[in-house]
């Protein structure tokens, strides 16, 4: 078996999450680790026994490049490497308008490469149960649902100077945070119709908001309701939903496995054996996204769901921001077809700061 071969492009926090799930593996090697910093890309392949560090991808072959760095450098960084050869796997958000990320799925289908966006909430055992129960309709069907992202971000996280700018992040609290938990309930709830939002900047001092508001409307006809914050000093991410049958719920933070998932019978009801979990676990996490993607590259497979759909979360993102600016619900329809809305991601922001 030929093992891949990998770049870890970007070494700050969350490389090491990459680093660690490929050395894990038997079937790949991370080759090289690069950033701009070069002394900080030696000492990340140093750490992880990655035997060359680098300013700048190297020429030579490689098959997987794993994009760590700042959601403003992606497109090009990924246009980089589909030039290369290699397929490419970037951290959310996949880059800072929609129109990139549509440049950067064109640039992969033309050189026959995958694009895969590591939403790693949507991995693991209990999620894939859980919407193996939704999808074959053993839950009944979905009515109401709620998706709630309660995080804490300081001044200091905030100091960064890419951060809390619509030019440098293309969004606040909602595109950098609670898009992980909006990207897992439409991949258990399908898609999205039309989303009312707004955005408010409460507390820090940026150009973005630090929460927003928002009913979303399902295609199925599922109603939800959706807060992000990163000013919330008891950290929770939670989902829920309603269905004719039970009650489904998550609560955890950064990631799950099967006791932060419960299934609740109606009044009156009990809970058949067929909504018990698995025996086995895996929990969610870049492991799990990592030993889901990676046989697919090597075979050149198709992507499998956990990778599928790179940008419908991000679209509803855009649709909340749209819906902010106009004070009025916005189709994802309009999301999908409008230059405009592909082109920014923007809101107008109502600031609530208390001096």
């Amino acid at each position: 078996m030929t093992r891949m071969r990998a770049a870890i492009v970007g070494t700050g926090d969350v490389a090491r999450l990459h680093a660690e799930a490929i050395a894990a593996r038997d079937d790949a090697d991370v080759v090289v680790a690069v950033d701009v910093d070069a002394d900080r890309a030696a000492a990340f392949a140093q750490k992880y026994g990655i035997p060359r560090s680098a300013t700048s991808l190297p020429d030579g072959h490689l098959d997987v490049v794993h994009l760590c760095t700042p959601p403003a450098g992606h497109a090009a960084q990924a246009e980089d490497a589909f030039a290369r050869g290699a397929h490419v796997v970037v951290e959310k958000p996949p880059a800072l308008t929609l129109h990139d990320v549509d440049r950067m799925i064109a640039a992969g289908d033309a050189a026959g490469r995958h694009l895969a966006v590591v939403f790693q909430q949507r991995t693991g055992t209990a999620t894939a149960h859980v919407k193996r129960l939704l999808d074959d309709g053993r839950l009944g069907r979905p009515l109401l649902a709620r998706c709630d992202t309660f995080w804490f971000r300081d001044d200091t996280y905030f100091a960064a100077p890419w951060r809390g700018t619509w030019a440098n992040e293309g969004g606040g609290t909602t595109l950098g945070h609670g898009i992980h938990q909006l990207d897992l309930l439409a991949y258990l709830l399908g898609e999205v119709d039309e989303v009312q939002g707004q955005t408010w900047r409460l507390a820090r001092d940026i150009e973005t908001e630090d929460v927003s508001t928002a009913v979303l409307r399902f295609e199925s006809g599922v109603v939800a309701t959706a807060m992000t914050s990163a000013v919330s000093p008891r950290q929770v991410s939670s989902i829920r939903v309603d269905t004719e049958l039970a009650t489904v719920e998550l609560e955890h933070l950064y990631g799950h496995g099967h006791a932060n998932w419960r299934i609740t019978p109606r009044p009156g009801a009990d809970a058949p054996s067929s909504w018990t979990f698995p025996a086995t676990e895996q929990p969610s996490g870049h492991d799990a996204y990592i030993d889901a993607v990676y046989p697919a590259l090597a075979a050149g497979a198709a992507l499998p769901d956990v990778a599928s759909a790179p940008a419908r979360s991000m679209e509803i993102v855009a649709a909340l921001y749209a819906s902010s600016e106009r004070s009025a619900a916005v189709a994802l329809r309009e999301v999908r077809e409008s230059s405009e809305l592909r082109g920014q991601m923007s809101a107008q922001v109502r600031d609530e700061r208390r001096s």
